[in-house]
């Protein structure tokens, strides 16, 4: 198999995590609310967890799906993958019966992990998911767990010890799904062993990088004399990369990671676990989550000790300077780094922001491996005028999972050298810097989610009064973008908006609604395609006119 750049050979992932149970039994690897596991708690369920899906039949790379919200058996399922060569499969919980089958069939999914609430949805698809061999129910017992899924905290409760048939190695896959801009949600393929040098750069504490070749007792007594690690809050789903790495990376280090009971957006709870487990990372995804941070700090300003919080990490979105300024007022000695990557191409760049100096929103220092390729795949130099697409190599995916077309028009070689190269547009500043300008294409980024227009344009022309609809992305205070369509009616006919986004949300995920819907005929070329920039400039333009309010 080809070997990147900055990978690290013969160690997996999960041979490294594995090794914290032992330098550090007794420091917890995971909190939400009174729960509190350990790190020999964490490698015990974890065990116990693959020794039961292997027992109901999973095989070496099986596919299992994490469809759960933010709690500890999230990280555990995760890391029972990881540890027995199953290849873990985010989910995003707010899709409906269609997507959810979608992207299960996509991925060969052979086991479902599920929390309880959803198990109305599981039943009501399962029968057109014929792959699957194992559902396994998370949850207190509230509902009567049906007779063909499996009690996850029986599985998990059998205590230490894995045997296998089969060899894990730096080759077993976790599949990293993301809506990208093409509408059905695609699978990044990323070897363990390319996440390993990954997190192993990007360690939030200042420590020496594992010397992994020296072997696992070296290892071991190098974790216990840095101590344990730091601990993280991802207030982000871990489903989405920001989330999912951001929680990888305190594994990875020894450390913690917390989570919320409740399951939506909650900046007073938020901060109150800030304080109380003295977090050090927060992960967040730009202003759609800080700035009701920031709100509440400010209403409140002498209610919560922040103190503990060395970095607050945001990832996905754009994060705004004003923002960034109004949170160093509450703290002035954390640092917040605001990320530039995707799925497919981490570590693209960050933005630092500290309480001397905050950065120009869209503006980061590139990437140790990353570079502005022109359409030849050379090179610009700082100060050329011209965009070029930001492209980044070193440890980087495989490419999209049973999509080798789209893989090779992502994942390219250039003299010599693998990119990844995502779609995103930039100039290179005199001083080296970068200046993002955006994707190449339509896709809108509503709260770090992902919306591709044609999906929803095509919902909203089932209507039967709808003679066509275009969706395009506004600026949004909170969100980055807010999803906005301009629909043309047949003659004479007046609809409510709710009507239309109504009938959005009973076919897609809620996200992906508009929050507005704009009256007037649609503007194609004589090819067929429609003028988005022109009706992105015109929903702008009468969304200030008719809305004095935030969409």
């Amino acid at each position: 198999m080809e070997r990147r750049i900055g990978a690290i050979m013969g160690w997996s992932l999960a041979d490294v995590i594995a090794l914290n149970g032992r330098a550090h039994p007794q420091s917890l690897a995971q909190v939400q609310g009174s729960r509190r596991l350990t790190w020999e708690q964490t490698e015990a369920r974890s065990d116990s967890l693959a020794r039961g899906l292997v027992a109901l039949g999973l095989e070496r790379q099986d596919k299992v799906a994490q469809y759960l919200y933010n709690c500890p058996e999230y990280m555990e399922s995760f890391y029972a993958c990881m540890k027995a060569s199953f290849v873990p499969v985010n989910t995003n919980y707010r899709y409906l019966e269609n997507e959810l089958v979608d992207l299960w069939e996509n991925a060969d999914a052979t086991a479902v992990v599920f929390d309880e609430t959803f198990q109305e949805m599981v039943e009501a698809i399962r029968g057109r998911l014929q792959t699957i061999k194992a559902w396994v129910r998370v949850g207190s017992g509230a509902t009567p767990l049906p007779s063909w899924a499996h009690d996850y905290e029986t599985l998990a409760s059998g205590g230490r010890g894995l045997e296998l048939s089969w060899d894990t190695d730096e080759d077993d896959l976790v599949l990293l799904y993301t809506g990208g801009t093409t509408g059905l949600p695609k699978g990044v393929m990323w070897r363990q062993g390319d996440l390993l040098a990954l997190l192993n750069r990007r360690r939030v504490e200042p420590l020496t990088p594992y010397d992994l070749a020296s072997g696992a007792e070296s290892v071991v007594a190098q974790k216990a004399e840095d101590g344990a690690g730091v601990i993280v809050l991802p207030a982000c789903p871990l489903m989405h990369g920001t989330g999912m790495v951001s929680a990888l990376g305190a594994m990875f280090g020894g450390g913690c990671v917390v989570t919320l009971p409740g399951r939506r957006f909650d900046p007073i709870a938020i901060l109150d676990a800030v304080e109380r487990e003295r977090v050090q990372s927060l992960a967040i995804v730009g202003d759609a989550f800080a700035r009701p941070l920031l709100d509440a700090l400010d209403e409140e300003p002498d209610r919560w000790d922040i103190s503990s919080l060395q970095v607050m990490v945001s990832s996905g979105v754009m994060w705004s300077e004003d923002v960034k300024y109004g949170l160093l007022r509450h703290h002035s000695d954390m640092v917040l780094r605001d990320n530039l990557g995707s799925s497919e191409s981490i570590g693209i760049g960050a933005a630092l922001s500290t309480g001397d100096q905050t950065t120009r929103t869209a503006s980061f220092e590139l990437g140790e491996f990353t570079r502005v390729l022109d359409e030849d795949g050379k090179e610009l130099q700082p100060g050329t005028d011209d965009p070029g697409r930001l492209a980044v190599a070193g440890p980087i995916p495989l490419g999209y999972y049973k999509d080798p077309k789209k893989s090779a028009e992502t994942f390219v070689t250039y003299d010599g050298v693998r990119y990844a190269i995502a779609g995103d547009w930039a100039t290179v500043e005199p001083d080296g810097t970068i200046r993002l300008l955006g994707r190449g294409s339509g896709c809108i980024n509503t709260g770090g989610e992902k919306v591709f227009p044609e999906e929803v344009e095509e919902i909203l022309k089932l209507h039967e009064s709808v003679v066509d609809a275009v969706c395009v992305g506004v600026p949004h205070h909170r969100f980055g973008e807010a999803v906005v369509a301009v629909v043309e009616l047949s003659d004479g006919i007046e609809i409510e908006e709710r009507e239309l986004i109504d009938l959005v949300k009973r076919h897609l995920a809620g996200y992906k609604a508009p929050k507005r819907i704009l009256y007037r005929q649609v503007s194609r070329s004589p090819s067929g395609k429609a003028d988005y920039p022109g009706l992105r400039i015109y929903a702008i333009s009468n969304l200030r006119e008719i809305d004095t309010g935030p969409l």
